[in-house]
């Protein structure tokens, strides 16, 4: 077996008298699409920040590559490897997909005080990169608000793999997708993770877990419920535990079955 390219230990995190966290174990292979399913409020979004380096966690232990390590900040995680695709995206829709790709790590050309941007080969490598992943755009000024939700995810996915993601975190990135877009991103996904990158899929839609997922772990209420791989628990299996499952089938029995 893979040794993992990152490691959560008994990760706790605490905000004031809140416990956010209450000891969450957590890892990624290399290659692996790692689900880490829960519902609203489950904590999945504590987890993402304090992996991504956002929050230092209270208690617990971080291991990238065999050694332990300590973020101080989203940059930090960035540099180990780590990076972040969040539902927002981080993209600016006016402006074109070349820069939105770059955000100011443009290629540039020249020497000392004459250096300018490289427009052509940031260009060419924006073009390239997309089309590796499936996306065939007009051309590289065109405005990324004119492309559909699955593929700034998909420009969002080949900016971090392109600028060296070891682990790639991606926060409900079909939430808002409608059917063809989110077949789209999940086919982006497998060709991630083919290339030998770990992916963190935060969901909480059991059908899009089970269409990609090697390993299923379920969050509530801050804590792991424990994790599975793939062919050893059905979708109906992990939708009970996200539910809180004892909880439905002792509600379901006190109402005579009406649940």
């Amino acid at each position: 077996m893979t040794a993992p390219i990152i490691e959560m230990r008994n990760i706790e995190k605490h905000f004031g008298p809140v416990i956010a966290l209450g000891g969450v174990s957590f890892d990624v292979r290399p290659g692996e699409c790692h689900c880490l399913l829960g519902d609203n409020g489950a904590g999945k979004s504590t987890f993402i920040k304090t992996m991504s380096g956002v929050h230092k966690p209270s208690r617990g232990t971080m291991v990238v590559e065999g050694q332990e390590v300590v973020f101080d900040s989203p940059r930090d995680a960035m540099a180990a490897g780590i990076a972040t695709v969040y539902q927002d995206l981080a993209m600016i829709p006016l402006m074109s997909v070349t820069r939105n790709f770059w955000m100011g790590r443009e290629p540039e050309k020249g020497f000392g005080p004459f250096k300018t941007i490289d427009f052509a080969k940031a260009n060419e490598v924006t073009m390239r990169e997309m089309a590796r992943m499936g996306i065939n755009l007009r051309e590289p000024e065109q405005a990324v608000g004119t492309l559909s939700g699955g593929e700034r995810q998909t420009v969002a996915i080949a900016r971090a793999v392109y600028f060296g993601a070891k682990v790639l975190i991606l926060d409900e990135p079909t939430s808002a997708l409608g059917v063809r877009q989110t077949a789209n991103v999940l086919a982006t996904i497998d060709q991630v993770r083919k290339a030998g990158i770990g992916i963190v899929f935060i969901t909480h839609n059991v059908r899009h877990a089970m269409a990609v997922g090697d390993r299923f772990t379920v969050l509530n209420r801050g804590k792991t419920l424990g994790t599975a791989v793939r062919g050893e628990i059905t979708a109906e299996a992990l939708q009970d535990l996200m539910a809180g499952g004892q909880e439905l089938a002792v509600l379901e029995s006190s109402l005579g079955g009406t649940v």
